[in-house]
C-alpha cells in the first residue's frame, strides 16, 4: 500500500490510499478462506464448494467487501503514521470510478478532521500566581484531635443523652393513629446530631436517659421518598435501652506514647507539623502546575475542531459512568436521582473536556518545541508504578501494553515533562490561600 498526502489544513486532511493488485487478491484470498465454511451450493458439502464456483453461484465480487474491509482496518493506521496525521473523527472514505476486479489494484481518497497544529509562545517565564496554605497551630491541634478521637473509646453512660452521644433504642412510627411500614426498629443505634433520621428526631432525643420512653414528633419533608408519608406528621414512640458516648484520652505524654512512635507529647505535635508541611508544600507545587498550564492555554488560544470536544466529553461521560459503577449506581440511576438527563450531563462536562483537549495540545506543543523525549527507561519506571500499584510482575504488565498504549504513555510522560519545564522557568506570585470566613 502507498499512502500519499494531497491536503492537511484548516483541522482536515486529504490523502490516497492505493493498494496493489497482489495486496486485493491476497486480501480476497483470506476472505474466502475465512468464510468459505459457512457457503452452501448445491452439489458439493457445505464449506467444500471451489472458489470458482462459488463466486460463478455469488456473483465474483463476493468476498471484495471483507477483503477492502480488511485492508482498511490493517492499513489505515500506517497511513496515518506515515502522513504525521492525527484523527479526531470518522474518516470519509471514497473509491474512484473503475471498477473492482481480481488482478487489478485500487485507490481510495481519504479525508478526515484533524488536531489543529499548534505552536505556542510566551511559555518561559509566565508571571502566575500559586496558593498556598501556611500550617498554624490550629492546624496542628485539629490534627491532634483527630487522633485523639481515633483512640477514643465508648464507655455507657447512665446520665441524658447529649449530641454526639449514639442511643440504641426501639421506635414505632405513627401517622394518626395507624402505624405505618418501614417505621419499626428494635436495638437501632442511632447517633444523635449525625442527620442520620429526618429532621427533628435526633434533636428531641437529647436528655433521655436509658430505659425512658418519649414520644417524638416530626413532619415529613415534602419531598420525602415514600409518598404516603411526604409532608405528614408523625410520632414515633421511642424507647431507649443504652447510651453510648465517646471518651477521649488525654492529650498529654502517655497519650502521645499510645497513639505513636515519640515519648513526648511535644515531638508528637512537631511530627505532626512537619507532615502537614510538607502536605502543603505538595499542594502549592500542585496548584502552582494547574495554574502554569492555565496559563499557557490563556497566553495561546486554540480553536478546536467540534469532534474533540465531543470525543473527550464521551471519554469523561464513560470515566464518570465507572466511578458511579464502583459505588454500586448506574449512569441512568444517578440521572433519575439528580432529575437530570444524560444529555444534561454531557452538556455540563463540555467546558471541562474543551479545557482538558487544549491543555494536552498546547502542552504537546511545548515538548514538540522542546524536544522532549522519552527514554525506554522513563517507561519503564511508570510500567513498575502500574506493577506496584496492582500488585503484578512487571512482565505481565509490558505485556498488556500494545503499540497504541506504548504512545499514549509516552504522550503522558512528555507532558509531565513539558509541566516540569513551565513550572522551573514561572514566575511565581505566592498567595496565601486563608479559609474562608
Amino acid at each position: 500500500m502507498t499512502s500519499l498526502l494531497v491536503t492537511k489544513e484548516n483541522c482536515q486532511a486529504t490523502f490516497t490510499m492505493e493498494f496493489t493488485a497482489e495486496e486485493f487478491d491476497a486480501a480476497t484470498d483470506r476472505a474466502f478462506k475465512k468464510n468459505r465454511g459457512q457457503i452452501t451450493v448445491p452439489g458439493f458439502r457445505k464449506g467444500k464448494a471451489p472458489r470458482n464456483i462459488i463466486e460463478n453461484r455469488y456473483g465474483t465480487g463476493v468476498f471484495f467487501e471483507e477483503a477492502i474491509d480488511d485492508l482498511l482496518n490493517e492499513e489505515y493506521p500506517k497511513a496515518l503514521d506515515s502522513l504525521d496525521i492525527e484523527p479526531v473523527g470518522r474518516p470519509d472514505i471514497q473509491f474512484g470510478e473503475e471498477k473492482l476486479e481480481k488482478g487489478k489494484g485500487f485507490k481510495v481518497t481519504v479525508k478526515v478532521e484533524t488536531a489543529p497544529e499548534v505552536t505556542v509562545k510566551d511559555y518561559k517565564g509566565m508571571a502566575v500566581e500559586r496558593k498556598f496554605h501556611k500550617v498554624t497551630d490550629e492546624d496542628v491541634q485539629r490534627q491532634l484531635e483527630m487522633l485523639q478521637r481515633r483512640n477514643a473509646r465508648q464507655i455507657t453512660v447512665e446520665d441524658g443523652a447529649k449530641l454526639e452521644d449514639t442511643v440504641i433504642l426501639d421506635y414505632k412510627g405513627f401517622v394518626g393513629e395507624e402505624q405505618f411500614e418501614g417505621g419499626t426498629a428494635d436495638n437501632q443505634s442511632l447517633k444523635l446530631g449525625s442527620g442520620q433520621f429526618i429532621p427533628g428526631f435526633e434533636d428531641q432525643l437529647v436528655g433521655i436517659k436509658p430505659g425512658e420512653e418519649r414520644d417524638v414528633k416530626v413532619t415529613f419533608p415534602e419531598e420525602y421518598h415514600a409518598e404516603n408519608l411526604a409532608g405528614k406528621e408523625a410520632i414515633f414512640k421511642c424507647l431507649v435501652h443504652e447510651i453510648k458516648r465517646e471518651e477521649l484520652p488525654a492529650l498529654d505524654d502517655e497519650f502521645a506514647k499510645d497513639a505513636s512512635e515519640f515519648d513526648t507529647l511535644e515531638e508528637l505535635k512537631a511530627d505532626e507539623k512537619r507532615k502537614l508541611e510538607e502536605s502543603s508544600e505538595k499542594a502549592k507545587e500542585y496548584d502552582g502546575k494547574n495554574a502554569v498550564v492555565e496559563k499557557l492555554v490563556e497566553l495561546n488560544p486554540i480553536t478546536l475542531p467540534q469532534a474533540m470536544i465531543e470525543n473527550e466529553t464521551d471519554a469523561m461521560l464513560e470515566e464518570y459512568e465507572q466511578q458511579m459503577s464502583y459505588q454500586g449506581i448506574s449512569l441512568d440511576m444517578y440521572c433519575k436521582y439528580m432529575d437530570k438527563t444524560i444529555e444534561d450531563l454531557r452538556n455540563e462536562m463540555k467546558p471541562q473536556a474543551e479545557g482538558r483537549v487544549k491543555s494536552r495540545l498546547a502542552l504537546k506543543a511545548v515538548a514538540a518545541q522542546e524536544n522532549i523525549e522519552v527514554t525506554d527507561a522513563e517507561i519503564e519506571a511508570e510500567q513498575q508504578k502500574m506493577a506496584d500499584q496492582y500488585k503484578m510482575e512487571l512482565a505481565k504488565v509490558k505485556e498488556a501494553f500494545g503499540p497504541e498504549n506504548i504512545k499514549l504513555l509516552k504522550e503522558d510522560i512528555k507532558n509531565t515533562k513539558a509541566i516540569e519545564l513551565l513550572y522551573a522557568n514561572a514566575k511565581f506570585t505566592d498567595v496565601e490561600d486563608k479559609p474562608k470566613a
